[in-house]
C-alpha cells in the first residue's frame, strides 16, 4: 500500500493537470449545442480510463453516452465494486458574475475554480486516479472494478435507469461508490446516510392571445404574471411549510439517535448565515438549519418568465407567464404522488380567466441509510488515515436519483463519500474545489479499495 500511496505523492501535478483537461471541454448536457463537447468529454474520459488500466467503452444512449470502465482481475472472491459519477455539467450562467472564464481553471487560494470542479468532473476523476496508482504501483487493484461514468445527471438521468437495467448482469456488484456529496466542513470528512429527492415542473399561465396594453386593458382581464404570482404564493404558508394539501403524509419519521447526531454536529448556524451573506435564514419553523437542509422536504422558485424585463418601461399585460418550481422530497415521498398533489393545489388556487398547465422536467426518490456495517467502516477508516479525523455522519440536501435504482436493480449496498466543501457554489457562478481535498481524497479512495480488499479476505 505505501508504494500505491507514493505514486500518488509523486503525480500529484500530473493529476492536477489533467483533471484540467478534464474541466475545459463545456460538457452543458442541458444545452443541445454542446452536443459534441458531450461527445469529446466521454471520450477523453474512456481514454482517461484506459490510461488508468481499465477496459474501457462507449455506450450509446437515447441522449448522450454512457462510459464504462472495467477491470475484474481480483478474482471471484473479492468484492466487486462500482463506481458511478457523471462527466455532464450545469451551464455556467450568469457568466458576468464569474471572475475567472468558467471554462479555464484557474487557481485562487488553494482552490481550483471551474464548471464541474466540484460536481462531479473533479470527484469523478479521483476514482479515475486512485485505480491508476493501484494499477501502476501495484500491478493489479484488490477489488474488481466498474467505473460507469453518465452524461446525464444534470438534466434527470433519463436514460440510466434503463442502461442499467438493461446490463444488470454486467453491473452486477456488491457495492456502489458514489463520490457527488459534499464533507461536512474543511478538513472534517463525512459519510451519508441521506440525500433527499425531487420532483421539478414548470408551471404555465396563458391568459389573452398576446401581450396588451395595460391602460386599454387593465382591469378586465386576468393578467398571467399576477395569477403566477398568486399561484407561488400560495405553496406555502405563514410558517414556511408546503401548504400543499396532502404533501407531509408520507413523510418519514427519522429514528431519534439520527436527530440526535444532527444536532450534536459541530454547526453555527449564525457563521452559515454570515457566509450565505444573507439578513437572515428563512425555512419551515420548528426545525434547526441542518434538520430543514437533510431531513425536510422543501418548495421554492428556480426562475420566472413573466412580460417585459428589458430596460425602462414598457406597460404591457403578458400574454403568458412561467414558472420553474422544484421540490425536494425526503422519505417517503414520492415524485409521482407529489405531482398529482400539486396538480390538484394549483387547479383549486388559480383564477378565473387563465388556462394553467404543469410539465413535469424530471424527478427523483429520496434515499436513506442506516450507516454501519463493512462497506462504512472500510470508509471510515480510510477518511481517516487520509485526512486525520474521524469522518462523521451527515445528510445531503441535494439529489442523486439513481441511488435508490442501483440498490434495487444490482442488489448492492451504497456508499456515498463526497470531497466537495461547503459553500463550493454548485450549480452557481464561480464553482470551486480544494485542491488539498482533491489531493487527500485521492489518497482516501487508494485505501477504501484496499480496505474492502482486505475485509474480504479476512
Amino acid at each position: 500500500m505505501s508504494d500505491v500511496l507514493a505514486f500518488v505523492d509523486a503525480n500529484l501535478g500530473r493529476f492536477r493537470s489533467e483533471l484540467y483537461d478534464f474541466l475545459r471541454i463545456q460538457s452543458i448536457s442541458a444545452v443541445q449545442e454542446h452536443e459534441g463537447d458531450m461527445r469529446r468529454a466521454a471520450e477523453w474520459l474512456a481514454d482517461r480510463m484506459r490510461d488508468a488500466g481499465l477496459k474501457a467503452s462507449i455506450h450509446e444512449t437515447p441522449g448522450h453516452p454512457v462510459v464504462l470502465g472495467e477491470w475484474r482481475g481480483a478474482g471471484d472472491d473479492a468484492p466487486t465494486v462500482l463506481i458511478y459519477g457523471h462527466y455532464d455539467v450545469q451551464p455556467p450562467e450568469p457568466l458576468d458574475e464569474w471572475i475567472s472564464p468558467p471554462f479555464e481553471p484557474t487557481e485562487r487560494n488553494g482552490k481550483v475554480f471551474a464548471r464541474g470542479s466540484a460536481d462531479d468532473k473533479g470527484q469523478l476523476y479521483m476514482h479515475v486516479k486512485a485505480i491508476e496508482a493501484h494499477m501502476k504501483a501495484a500491478g493489479k487493484l484488490p477489488v474488481n472494478v466498474i467505473l460507469l461514468a453518465e452524461g446525464e445527471e444534470e438534466v434527470g438521468s433519463e436514460n440510466l435507469v434503463p442502461f442499467v437495467k438493461e446490463h444488470a448482469d454486467r453491473l452486477a456488484c456488491d457495492h456502489v461508490v458514489i463520490s457527488d456529496s459534499n464533507m461536512f466542513d474543511e478538513g472534517l470528512p463525512s459519510i451519508l446516510f441521506s440525500l433527499r429527492g425531487l420532483a421539478y415542473f414548470e408551471i404555465h399561465v396563458k391568459g389573452a392571445r398576446s401581450d396588451l396594453h395595460s391602460g386599454q386593458f387593465g382591469g378586465t382581464v386576468t393578467n398571467p404574471g399576477n395569477a403566477l404570482s398568486q399561484i407561488i404564493a400560495s405553496l406555502h404558508d405563514a410558517d414556511g411549510k408546503v401548504a400543499v394539501e396532502g404533501f407531509y403524509d408520507d413523510v418519514a419519521v427519522w429514528d431519534a439517535d439520527v436527530l440526535e447526531g444532527i444536532r450534536n454536529l459541530p454547526f453555527d448556524e449564525e457563521e452559515y448565515r454570515k457566509s450565505l451573506e444573507v439578513p437572515a435564514l428563512g425555512g419551515e419553523k420548528g426545525y434547526s438549519a441542518l434538520e430543514r437542509l437533510w431531513v425536510r422536504p422543501t418548495c421554492d422558485v428556480n426562475g420566472i418568465l413573466c412580460g417585459y424585463t428589458g430596460e425602462g418601461a414598457k406597460t404591457v399585460l403578458p400574454g403568458k407567464a412561467m414558472a420553474k418550481v422544484s421540490f425536494r422530497l425526503v422519505p417517503d415521498q414520492s415524485p409521482e404522488k407529489v405531482k398529482e398533489l400539486v396538480e390538484a393545489h394549483v387547479r383549486k388556487v388559480a383564477p378565473k380567466g387563465v388556462t394553467v398547465d404543469i410539465e413535469p422536467l424530471h424527478g427523483g426518490r429520496p434515499w436513506r441509510t442506516r450507516p454501519q456495517g463493512t462497506l462504512v467502516e472500510a470508509a471510515s477508516k480510510a477518511l481517516e488515515e487520509a485526512f486525520g479525523v474521524r469522518p462523521v455522519l451527515q445528510g445531503e440536501g441535494g439529489s442523486i436519483p439513481i441511488v435508490v435504482d442501483f440498490e434495487e436493480q444490482l442488489n448492492a449496498s451504497a456508499l456515498l463519500v463526497g470531497f466537495a466543501l461547503p459553500g463550493c457554489n454548485l450549480h452557481a457562478p464561480n464553482e470551486w474545489f480544494e485542491l488539498e481535498a482533491y489531493e487527500k481524497g485521492i489518497r482516501a479512495l487508494c485505501m477504501l479499495y484496499e480496505n474492502l480488499g482486505a475485509g474480504a479476505a479476512g
